[in-house]
């Protein structure tokens, strides 16, 4: 029997907005400093005209991150500019006065001395913190989660990391990354958030807001002058909380409805909405979900603030939700962009089908007000970052959508 997608729509919102770190002025110095990669180009945002006519709605845009800096996923966006920003403060300057070459630079690496970089990841973060570290001339140490994909371990091994996994989930592999960062001087870029440890996740949240501005502007350009619905994929919620904050910052009450969409084995920020406590609450446990990117059990505090204030509705999605959106991008109605997908950025598109044409998700449609004129904006965080796992869900129907 297929599993049921559960949804609650949240009863916390907040009546003032406040994200003053996600401001429009504050994320524009994030993009400025990604502008300066040489490899830096906007990643594309694909129109599905056709999809969005079979179901019903003005407009599809799917922002495609396969493209990012050559790396197959977002992830990058982040790490890079907390690091970044750590250097910068290190060499007591502001980011707007640095840039990608000057921070690359060997005299930046001489003054600096070494430094060890060390985070915990499923692997597209990871690969990216690796991939920045390597350009730092500085090192880098990964810990992975029971389960991993050994394809994601080796591209980030490929990156000069030190990577391993692990015999823990997502969460343990956090706390033994703050571990060995407190025993051996190293510095810990986690893209969530305790007690103690909220400047670099900060950091990492502006970072990844640059995906979300140049959305704004793609939608502008394609005659959008704003999204009506967004859909955002959350692990821990970083990325989530910076695309809800931009859009709240930036819109303020006239924001578009965002839906928050997460594993049904990695749930946390469901179950704490479910709560309607204002608390976050943490899944334990093993989190087999195909979902890899997705599978953390713990919220980031920072990003849970701003989810819990702004978002509209949360949903808990089995596997083959993210199957079912896998297959839709890689295999489009004609006339519309192919966009390969892996099982974390496909999960959004895979929900939206279902929440506009399953008679049980009828009322979810209704309060969240689809209609004719909706323009729905969703983010492909990922391509086949694991491809041979691609391939068995795409090409040999591992979890059917039935």
């Amino acid at each position: 029997m297929k599993q049921k997608i559960q949804w609650v729509v949240n009863g916390m919102l907040a009546e003032q907005v406040s994200t003053c770190f996600l401001s429009h002025e504050e994320i524009q110095k994030a993009k400025q400093f990604h502008q300066s990669f040489p490899e830096y180009s906007r990643t594309p945002l694909r129109r599905l005209d056709n999809l969005a006519k079979q179901l019903g709605v003005a407009g599809i845009y799917v922002k495609d991150e396969s493209y990012r800096f050559g790396l197959n996923a977002f992830k990058v966006l982040g790490g890079a500019y907390a690091m970044a920003k750590y250097l910068a403060q290190r060499l007591g300057k502001d980011i707007t006065e640095l840039d990608y070459e000057t921070l690359t630079s060997e005299a930046v690496r001489r003054q600096l001395g070494e430094i060890t970089f060390v985070t915990a990841t499923d692997g597209n973060h990871g690969r990216g913190v690796a991939w920045t570290a390597k350009r730092l001339k500085q090192k880098s140490v990964v810990f992975m989660p029971k389960g991993s994909s050994l394809t994601r371990l080796a591209n980030i091994r490929a990156e000069g990391a030190d990577a391993t996994i692990i015999d823990g989930n997502y969460d343990d592999a956090v706390r033994l990354a703050a571990e060995n960062a407190a025993k051996y001087g190293w510095v810990v870029v986690q893209d969530t958030a305790w007690d103690g440890y909220e400047e670099i996740p900060t950091w990492i949240m502006q970072g990844y807001g640059t995906m979300a501005a140049e959305a704004v502007e793609q939608l502008a350009e394609c005659g959008v002058p704003k999204a009506t619905h967004v859909f955002c994929q959350a692990g821990v919620g970083s990325l989530a909380g910076a695309v809800q904050g931009y859009f709240a910052a930036t819109y303020g009450s006239e924001r578009p409805q965002t839906v928050i969409v997460e594993s049904d084995l990695a749930d946390c920020l469901y179950k704490s909405v479910l709560a309607n406590d204002g608390k976050p609450y943490a899944v334990t446990g093993d989190m087999p979900t195909i979902m890899a990117g997705l599978a953390c059990g713990e919220p980031n505090t920072i990003s849970w603030e701003v989810l819990r204030d702004y978002s509209n509705a949360f949903f808990s999605c089995p596997d083959w939700v993210a199957a079912k959106g896998m297959r839709v991008l890689g295999n489009p109605l004609p006339g519309d962009h192919q966009v390969i997908s892996g099982e974390s950025g496909a999960v959004p598109i895979g929900l939206l089908v279902a929440l506009l044409t399953a008679p049980d998700l009828a009322e979810a449609k209704t309060k969240l007000g689809f209609a004719e004129n909706s323009h729905i904006l969703l983010f492909s965080t990922e391509g086949d970052t694991d491809p041979a796992k691609y391939r068995s869900i795409v090409w040999d129907g591992e979890y059917p959508s039935y």
